[in-house]
């Protein structure tokens, strides 16, 4: 056939368009930035060739474990398969978690061999315990190899990586699991519309974010995902992120599309799995309304964070999974129970509004039930006691009723005992994480105002958007506005704080307005600064006032400026899963 070097396992019949080799033939190319540029303009994705031999290039320079198997440990194993038909299908192993070979316009005989290829990577890598993306990769690269001895030393070099920082296969439950949570947050983040679709059908949005992966590497036709494979092998797992972040958008787009924008009431909604059935098969027919060049326009069309902000928010998860004691795979909960509305009782906000708030928080805490800390109905208007209560809690949940009707409130990231970090001196703490936000009159969350503008904030380093490195501290800057309140510093070392993740030190801020996230003394708490504050309670509790501020940009969040507060809750996040020991 056209490409007698690496299309021996190819069913050129299903290739279409991609049979007929055209573009370059030749790539000489080195320079990362440049090859970066060539593989999102799809240099090489017309020759088949070509596109083999690329990978071959990117692949070898994957720096990998001292003893990495080649393709002379598989012959050794396996026997010299060349023309020969495997005899019967090998099972694949547990790890692959179910997972399919999917068939990416391979000859019937060669998805036997991708059981054959995955089958010796088994034994050669008896430390993977969960990978259910291994079928989706081996097939790929299977396309692109002279021979299954080739695809398997390719495959073995992935899974092989020892670049520090470098993430390219999940091989762990814990990591597994822990990038379906980080994916969670980044749509939260990122794709705000969508996910408030999927949290408005499905009885548990952590289901239906459990199959990103299975979306990119499984569902996605063979034009689409070899696209995004030419991307992957250059940028590495974020590119995974972004495509499915793309996909959960443009699957929005069609639902809207079909008149789907009505939300459906708290009893009618769908099941988790006939959501994940449903993205599923508008994945598998993207093709016939979207290219491949448009979803990966999409989807570095995103402004994400650096791959060093999400791998800390992927570090924070992991830690969360593994104090839950979550680090083998085990029979998921409905998040939803997390949020009993039988036994939850509040004097603020009803249950199906503490489950839509519930949908704003990070995804490691997802599985945390509410624990009532402080009430002033019962603990009485008193700051002293306030803080008495809700000291040793991270994170909170700051819910107020005012006298007007008025409910609003915030997601404060860190303990309140960090503000004695700054002597008597009022001065703000927290990270990114914050948000604030508005029940009534209407619904509506204000994040960090770096979330929805980056150019707000550079990374520390300008390679770091790549560059997973040490964290540097940043030289102080100083603020123009005299009426700022001092930001305090973190510690050093952050290993020991949970919410890494945003944190105003891995980022040059234009301004330190930006990062005033919460504040508190004897006299008053504070949420959000900069020419104005979120909330300002005084210190008996009985009176604030809400402002546009810089750090939410957010417009004030009752209908008065000035309010008596009628009743104020503080909310912790208490372990479901703990408990259920």
């Amino acid at each position: 056939m056209a490409e007698e070097d690496y299309g021996c396992f190819v069913d050129w019949t299903q290739m279409g368009d991609l049979a007929n080799s055209s573009g370059p033939s030749k790539l000489d190319v080195k320079d990362p930035l440049e090859l970066k540029k060539l593989a999102r303009q799809g240099h090489w994705a017309k020759n088949h060739k070509l596109r083999a031999q690329v990978y071959q290039q990117l692949i070898k320079a994957i720096p990998c474990r001292t003893v990495t198997p080649d393709a002379e440990v598989y012959r050794d194993l396996m026997g010299d398969s060349t023309g020969k038909k495997a005899s019967s299908v090998i099972p694949l192993p547990d790890f692959v978690d179910g997972s399919a070979v999917p068939h990416y316009c391979l000859k019937a005989d060669a998805v036997t061999t991708v059981h054959r290829v995955i089958s010796c990577l088994a034994g050669q890598f008896p430390d993977i315990s969960h990978c259910p993306a291994l079928p989706a990769i081996t097939a790929l690269l299977l396309h692109f190899s002279a021979d299954e001895a080739q695809c398997f030393e390719n495959i073995s070099r992935l899974l092989a990586c020892n670049e520090p920082g470098r993430r390219l296969v999940d091989q762990t439950f814990l990591a597994y699991e822990s990038s379906c949570m980080t994916f969670g947050d980044l749509a939260n983040k990122y794709c705000p519309a969508a996910h408030k679709l999927i949290v408005a059908t499905a009885q548990d949005v952590v289901e239906v974010y459990s199959g990103w992966q299975r979306w990119v590497l499984g569902d996605l036709p063979f034009s689409h995902v070899a696209r995004v494979l030419d991307v992957f092998l250059v940028e590495g797992y974020k590119v995974l992120y972004r495509v499915a972040l793309a996909l959960l958008k443009f699957y929005r787009k069609q639902k809207a599309g079909a008149g789907a924008g009505a939300q459906p009431s708290e009893g009618q909604k769908q099941d988790s799995a006939e959501v994940k059935a449903e993205i599923q098969a508008f994945v598998k027919a993207i093709g016939s309304s979207i290219t491949p060049d448009k979803l990966l326009e999409k989807a570095f069309s995103i402004r994400l964070f650096s791959r060093k902000e999400i791998t800390l928010l992927q570090l924070a998860n992991e830690k969360s999974l593994q104090q839950k004691g979550i680090t083998v795979k085990q029979k998921r909960r409905n998040v939803q129970l997390a949020l009993n509305p039988d036994t939850f009782s509040s004097e603020v906000v009803s249950a199906k509004e503490m489950r839509d708030i519930w949908s704003w928080i990070p995804e490691r805490f997802a599985l945390c039930e509410p624990q009532l800390l402080f009430t002033t109905s019962t603990h009485g208007c008193s700051l002293n006691r306030f803080y008495a209560h809700v000291e040793g809690y991270e994170p909170t949940l700051l819910l107020i009723r005012t006298c007007e009707a008025d409910v609003c409130g915030a997601f404060l990231s860190t303990d309140w005992e960090e503000r004695k970090r700054g002597g008597n001196k009022l001065s703000f703490f927290g990270t990114g994480e914050c948000f604030v936000f508005r029940l009534k009159p209407e619904m509506e969350r204000y994040e960090w105002v770096v979330i929805r503008h980056p150019e707000l904030a550079s990374s520390i380093k300008a390679q770091s958007s790549e560059d997973p490195a040490e964290d540097e501290a940043p030289t102080d800057r100083q603020s123009s506005d005299d009426n700022s309140l001092p930001v305090e510093r973190p510690a050093a070392d952050p290993s020991n704080r949970l919410s890494p993740f945003l944190s105003a030190r891995h980022f040059n801020l234009n301004s330190r307005n930006t990062s005033m996230f919460m504040a508190g003394n004897v006299d008053s708490i504070i949420v959000g600064g900069g020419e104005g504050n979120a909330l300002y309670i005084d210190g008996e509790l009985n009176h604030g006032r809400t402002a546009r501020c810089t750090t939410f940009d957010n417009p004030p969040l009752c209908s008065t400026e000035s309010f008596q507060v009628a009743l104020l809750e503080v909310w912790g996040f208490k372990d479901a899963m703990a408990s259920d020991r």
